[in-house]
């Protein structure tokens, strides 16, 4: 496995980290001590790709970021993401250029330095045409704002209309054993187009860890409540095929995020995985993989365990899915 790969002008160990959770999404944040501990043990395990959005925490993601690593910005590729933010306590999504620009200088403010390498248009906002977002983006770039551009969530037909305003260096879609949308167009056309494929949720949210949540534990808030897979009427079903990936696992003396972030991994020199964590033991197991040789046989067996053909339930709810511009096959929606 190549350690390091390309993305935009930089590169980065193939294995980054998705800031979300510290600030967002799962309940309770932690403390911002225990927060800055995870950020700063992350930095030490060689990570150097670290994922942001103003949606999390509503700009206290951007501002924890921003204020426990900017010390050592010379030494990471900041990414952060537009077009989806809080607005009056709600989330909104909203690809106008003039929001786009003002969203970037309070992302610049939070974040406390004056440029993002890596920004992203975190939505698709389907009253905006893609080209008219990412003009706006490119129009950062051109003001010394932004180092590279990319997009989150959109299908490869998508990509390619903005590919053609300006280059798209990564494009983010949740992709892991169980979510395999990316295989239905942008796993091709991002490795055509010279883009990096960045896996979100490459664990798929905690599932394939060492503890899968049990679902009376999910605290109020947590985003997993509102996912059918995390239901009673699908979850037990996706709890037996896990057990079946977990003696896999084990077999080969790996942990099963091991072997879940190897095979997003295999899945092309251009993929780039951002596991999330509160945990430093987690973070630590997750980055661990750079040093591991998986057969193969081992994960395509991993990946027939678990595939869109297998899981049970939809990856989103059926009132979000109009949001997601990404191809859908089948379950996995």
């Amino acid at each position: 496995m190549n350690a390091f790969r390309g993305i935009g002008p930089f590169e980065v160990p193939a294995v980054g980290l998705g800031c979300m959770n510290l600030s967002h999404a799962y309940g309770t944040p932690p403390a911002p001590e225990d927060a800055a501990k995870l950020l700063l043990a992350a930095l030490d395990a060689g990570v150097t790709l670290f994922d942001t959005a103003a949606l999390y925490g509503f700009g206290a993601n951007e501002e924890l970021v921003g204020r426990v690593l900017g010390p050592y910005r010379e030494q990471i590729v900041l990414a952060s993401k537009c077009g989806m933010t809080g607005v009056d306590g709600r989330r909104v999504i909203d690809g106008r250029p003039e929001t786009i620009r003002r969203t970037a200088d309070e992302a610049l403010a939070r974040l406390g330095t004056d440029v993002i390498d890596l920004y992203y248009l975190h939505r698709l906002d389907g009253s905006v045409p893609v080209e008219e977002s990412v003009g706006a983006l490119a129009g950062l770039v051109a003001a010394g704002k932004v180092r590279a551009i990319g997009l989150s969530e959109v299908s490869a037909a998508t990509l390619r209309r903005a590919h053609a305003v300006h280059p798209v260096a990564a494009l983010q879609n949740e992709y892991s054993l169980w979510t395999r949308n990316p295989e239905r167009g942008t796993l091709a056309a991002t490795r055509e187009l010279g883009t990096a494929l960045v896996a979100f949720s490459p664990v798929g949210r905690g599932f394939l860890t060492g503890a899968p949540p049990a679902l009376a534990d999910l605290p109020p808030g947590d985003i997993r409540h509102a996912m059918p897979r995390f239901t009673d009427a699908h979850y037990p079903a996706n709890l037996a095929l896990r057990a079946e990936l977990a003696d896999l696992a084990a077999g080969a003396g790996l942990t099963v995020a091991q072997l879940a972030l190897a095979w997003v991994l295999s899945r092309g020199e251009h993929v780039i995985a951002i596991p999330g964590t509160r945990s430093v033991d987690h973070l630590r197991e997750d980055v661990a993989v750079l040093g591991l040789d998986v057969p193969a046989d081992l994960l395509a067996a991993a990946g027939r365990i678990l595939s869109d053909e297998t899981v049970h339930g939809s990856r989103y709810a059926e009132a979000t899915l109009p949001e997601i511009d990404t191809e859908r096959c089948g379950a996995a929606g």
